[in-house]
């Protein structure tokens, strides 16, 4: 039996009213989903401004959503990032991706612009537009009150009603608040909300087999002291990695400029769990529940928030943190690269950031107050608006999250080389670096990690096309998902199959950011990182990274990837993305 993978519904917002339209899915696996599904919706259009009312709003489930496969409960939104410019995905947990998959979606695609500010509702997998001028600006807890829609709820704030390059998508009940300025494409189509709701099974084609490979993966979380481990994930969430990357000075500390933060012991996952008492929540079907909520109902910060809203603006009270963390969620605002805008802000001014100053800061940052305003365009913006762009932490100008690539030559090199900007989730090289699995190298070497970022780029394309969580590849690998998909589709598929299906997602995105104008130039990090060293340890050095070995394994990469020097996507790369994803 081979289970029907959920159609496409593309969504047109007026005028002159709403219109929809359901195609099949152009995979009859089901299979890419996520991550691979949404490029493909969105690469013919990629040229596209990002406010452009042709250019494509995706939210993508994957095809294991809602089979109670380990670590699958999350979906995509994708766009152009008003932030970075780049294409940019950003997976959303709660539950968006079950949903959808009750809905007998595998993805929605929203383009035009609504008449004024308006909700998208989905129900089942047919499209309702409502008005909703009285929801526009207000914060998102009082949105998703309001609502009171039974299934999931995607919303933003007054960050996007104000233009704010950093203003975030709230996902669910407890506010997850995604990275790269998606919240104003949602403003960009007049969107204030999108719910999705859906009431249909989803089907399995072996679920007996699915039982087994399941388990599979199961026995490899729970063995693994990362995701289940008395430190682990599952019990600190991954505040748990503060200790871990201040030992290994790592921590980002006044914008970058120290790498160890003196008052860690202060404001780590311990020291929130003494003060918060918090329970443990994750995503559908997820054994590592690693959100915590607080006693107050506060979501406690991850670890970039946590990182960012402590070592990096030189504060020692986690209260702030939380607060930060918090406010952020309720006004539609990152507070990893709002915490990073203000570290700019205070390395170029010397201004030392009260708590009271920094919650004053991101109120008017996203209500577009003042100093707010310039600082919620982003440190990039903001550096260069001073005449000091070189303060600015950021690969295309995503702001960099909570590990200090000093201190990691693959993390350095896989932060530079990614499609979405700064991000380690691409590649995931703190797994090898810094966690030691799967397979333990040297942080302070280049040698292998050209090779070794780009097969992990592809394994994370797969799997986050799947979607599954990134997290699962620090205890399994696409050898326990490809039976897994097989179960649930009915299709043979192989981790070597999927593999390839990886690489075709990395190469659409390239192609996206190339014909963006992206290039070598922007594959780099700030000039900081090759100038300064990081903070020594007890008896170790943090150098600063040498140029000419990281050149040297970029351009590695790109041979790898069969790019050119220049970055840009050679023949052959260029023809992987097509045709469409088929069996």
């Amino acid at each position: 039996m081979r289970a029907k993978p959920g159609a496409i519904l593309r969504v047109h917002l007026g005028p002159p009213g709403l219109k929809t339209e359901t195609v099949p899915h152009p995979s009859p696996s089901g299979f890419p989903g996520g991550r691979g599904l949404a490029v493909m919706e969105i690469l013919s259009r990629a040229h596209l401004p990002f406010d452009d009312p042709d250019m494509p709003l995706c939210l993508a489930a994957g095809p294991l959503a809602g089979a109670t496969a380990p670590l699958c409960g999350r979906a995509v939104v994708a766009s152009v990032s008003p932030l970075t410019n780049t294409l940019l995905d950003a997976q959303a947990g709660g539950r968006l991706a079950v949903e959808l998959a009750r809905s007998g979606l595998s993805g929605v695609t929203i383009t035009g612009r609504a008449a004024g500010p308006s909700g998208l509702e989905i129900v089942d997998g047919r499209a309702t537009l409502r008005p909703c001028p009285d929801l526009a600006g207000l914060c998102t807890p009082e949105i998703f009150s309001r609502l009171a829609f039974p299934g999931e709820v995607l919303r933003v704030g007054p960050a996007a009603a104000s233009g704010a390059a950093l203003s975030a998508i709230v996902v669910g009940r407890r506010g997850e608040a995604l990275r790269g300025g998606l919240g104003l494409s949602f403003a960009a189509k007049n969107l204030v909300y999108v719910a999705v709701s859906g009431t249909n099974p989803v089907p399995v084609a072996d679920p007996a087999r699915l039982g087994h490979a399941r388990e599979d993966v199961l026995r490899l979380v729970a063995a693994s002291p990362a995701l289940a481990g008395g430190h682990g994930f599952a019990r600190f969430g991954t505040a748990a990695l503060l200790d871990l990357t201040d030992s290994l000075c790592m921590t980002p500390t006044r914008n970058f400029r120290d790498t160890r933060f003196a008052a860690e012991k202060m404001v780590n996952a311990p020291a929130l769990a003494r003060l918060f008492s918090p329970r443990r929540v994750g995503c559908l079907a997820c054994p590592v529940p690693c959100a915590k909520i607080a006693h107050d109902g506060r979501m406690l910060p991850g670890i970039d928030a946590l990182s960012h809203l402590t070592a990096l603006v030189d504060n020692a009270d986690p209260r702030l943190a939380v607060a930060a963390t918090a406010l952020c969620a309720d006004l539609g605002l990152d507070p990893v690269s709002a915490a990073s805008a203000l570290a700019c802000h205070a390395e170029i001014t010397g201004e030392a950031l009260s708590p009271s100053r920094i919650l004053g800061l991101l109120g008017d940052m996203a209500h577009g107050r003042g100093l707010g305003r310039e600082l919620a365009g982003g440190a990039v913006a903001y550096a260069r608006g001073r005449g000091r762009p070189e303060a600015a932490m950021a690969v295309k100008s995503l702001e960099l999250p909570a590990f200090d690539p000093r201190g990691a030559c693959g993390l350095a090199l896989s932060y530079a080389v990614s499609t979405r900007g700064g991000c380690y989730l691409r590649a995931l090289a703190i797994g090898h670096e810094v966690l030691r699995k799967p397979v333990a190298t040297d942080r302070f070497e280049f040698a292998g990690k050209a090779r070794m970022v780009a097969q992990s780029e592809n394994a994370l394309a797969a799997l986050e096309s799947l979607a599954a969580c990134p997290l699962v590849f620090l205890a399994a690998s696409l050898e326990e998902y490809a039976p897994i998909l097989s179960a649930v589709t009915g299709v043979e598929t192989t981790a070597g199959e999927l593999l390839r299906i990886g690489e075709r997602v990395v190469a659409a995105e390239r192609m996206a950011n190339a014909r963006r104008g992206f290039s070598a130039a922007d594959d780099d990090l700030p000039t900081r990182f090759f100038t300064e060293p990081g903070t020594p340890g007890e008896d170790f050095a943090v150098p600063a990274i040498d140029r000419q070995a990281f050149l040297a394994a970029r351009a590695a990469y790109y041979r790898i990837r069969g790019l050119t020097p220049d970055g840009l996507p050679g023949a052959e790369t260029a023809r992987k993305p097509e045709p469409p994803w088929t069996d």
